[in-house]
């Protein structure tokens, strides 16, 4: 069965660009790991609640867009050993791969304020 590990960031908008060539260099990183398929998607229609929305969600400022995305595995198991690995070598200075590394492909947002988390599937409609 698949997993999903889905993530919320807020992304200054002038950085846009930034983010897209960010993630086109380190995505390619988790589909080397065993993904499947990564999706960046640039918040279009965002819209504010009342209560609780995406912005409120990550905090973001009048001038930085929400991010959705997501990495999908094909299992729960690879999902494990991939976050392992990059866990792993992010811990690890001498096994950082240079897609991750920080000092040489910054992330163009604040991490400290992205929500993720892991998901299971439990219906799917395909066209």
């Amino acid at each position: 069965m698949p997993y999903i590990d889905g993530f919320v960031i807020a992304c200054p908008e002038a950085n846009k660009q930034k983010f897209i060539d960010h993630a086109n260099t380190a995505d390619s990183v988790f589909i080397e790991l065993g993904a499947t398929r990564v999706l960046e998607c640039w918040g279009d229609d965002v819209p504010e609640g009342q209560t609780t929305d995406f912005r409120m969600a990550v905090k973001a400022a009048e001038d930085e867009a929400v991010l959705f995305s997501w990495i999908e595995w094909p299992d729960k198991t690879t999902r494990d050993a991939g976050m392992a690995k990059m866990t792993e070598m992010m811990n690890d200075p001498s096994k950082v791969d240079p897609r991750m590394d920080p000092a040489k492909n910054p992330m163009p947002f604040d991490g400290k304020r992205m929500i993720f988390g892991g998901f299971v599937p439990i219906v799917e409609f395909n066209a």
